[in-house]
């Protein structure tokens, strides 16, 4: 789960990580009132989207006065910023954060996430830090320091020192990034966090450590043990799609092809989205429906799938182990003629009950073409959807 900038910085900031002061508005109403609670005289205001290159998008705006600033807050609101993780469609501005500026002596690069190959809690940090990390990453990789912790439970001074050494801070900044680097650790062992980066990291020309910029997400799995995280998803952030999925208990997640897809299992499914690619297609979504599903739950990742109007046709991939084959087979049968189906279907069922389950769809009256493999399923899915 994401959360908003405003939002990662409140929890930097209960876990004594220096920030800067601002101020979140949630309307264009309320931007006079908020803007009197301000103490400060030179204002930058930041669209809350849940995507990076806000800046290049349009979405930060350095201002002098309170009457720019009324002015450029108001023509943020309801904005659609386009960026190279929002897609296509953009992302609309429901909040804004105004925050004071600060004198940038240095920006740094500072992250904390699971190296999944690995499985250890891995910093990740550089002295060319900014809005341009990623092509450092691929032009400079010398530049990137990369410090997997021996231990889930505690992060020691000489991890700690290798993290820092690319910053070369003078020693009062580098007692400071320490503690940084501790409290980071914590929030990310005791809040179940997948990922927190900081980008940038300042140096001020006081020698003052503060974070700039903040993203932080959390593991979906974990959020039962935080409701006060949980709390702050924010809706409008959400595919409506992936929304109603989650209500179901299902794995959703929307791209941007016309084949929809259902499977159980998300290995299966990952391996079906790529071989609707190699076939030469592009998948809608990726869809799991888990090991136990209901033949409700089937019905409604069928009617969440066809919900996308991108949707050309369907490609149903199960290999019934928990999952049976005819629970799958009458969910889809009971979706399919409540909706009307009107897109090609392509089905490929083995294991638990496939007998069964095949007769349940031959029975149902349905044009529903019948695979034996899945190369079988995603040769004819490609080719009746051309």
């Amino acid at each position: 789960m994401n959360i908003h900038e405003y939002q990662a910085k409140e929890i930097l900031k209960r876990f004594g990580i220096p920030i800067l002061e601002g101020v979140v508005i949630f309307n264009s109403k309320e931007i006079s009132e908020k803007i009197q609670q301000l103490k400060f005289s030179s204002f930058v205001i930041k669209a809350q989207i849940h995507a990076g290159g806000r800046g290049k998008a349009g979405g930060i705006k350095i201002v002098k006065n309170s009457k720019d600033l009324i002015k450029e807050a108001k023509n943020m609101f309801n904005k659609t910023l386009v960026t190279h993780q929002t897609g296509s469609s953009g992302r609309k501005v429901n909040r804004i954060y105004i925050e004071e500026t600060c004198d940038i002596k240095k920006e740094f690069y500072l992250s904390c996430l699971v190296d999944r190959s690995s499985s250890k809690i891995t910093f990740i940090s550089s002295p060319a830090g900014g809005v341009d990390i990623e092509k450092v990453s691929q032009k400079s990789p010398d530049k990137i320091t990369k410090v997997k912790l021996h231990s889930s439970k505690k992060i020691n001074d000489a991890e700690i020192d290798k993290i820092v050494k690319p910053f070369d801070l003078l020693e009062k900044s580098r007692k400071k990034a320490f503690h940084l680097i501790k409290s980071i650790f914590k929030i990310f062992t005791e809040k179940d966090a997948g990922l927190i980066e900081i980008n940038p990291l300042i140096l001020t020309k006081n020698e003052d450590l503060v974070c700039l910029d903040a993203k932080i997400n959390f593991d979906d799995n974990a959020l039962y043990r935080h409701q006060d995280i949980l709390s702050l998803r924010d809706p409008n952030e959400i595919d409506p799609m992936e929304l109603e999925a989650s209500k179901h208990d299902l794995s959703y997640i929307k791209l941007d092809g016309k084949i929809g897809c259902m499977v159980n299992g998300a290995g299966l499914a990952m391996a079906t989205l790529d071989i609707i690619k190699l076939y030469g297609s592009e998948p809608a979504n990726f869809l799991d429906v888990g090991g136990g599903a209901s033949k409700e739950k089937v019905s409604a990742a069928f009617k969440i799938i066809l919900a996308d109007k991108n949707v050309k046709g369907i490609l149903i991939n199960i290999f019934g182990g928990i999952m049976r084959c005819d629970v799958l087979a009458q969910g889809v049968v009971d979706a399919a003629k409540e909706i009307n189906l009107s897109v090609p279907l392509v089905v490929r069922l083995a294991g638990t009950n496939v007998k069964l389950g095949k007769e349940i769809l031959e029975k149902s009256n349905l044009k529903i073409i019948s695979a034996n493999n899945l190369s079988d399923a995603a040769k004819k899915i490609v080719e009746v959807t051309k």
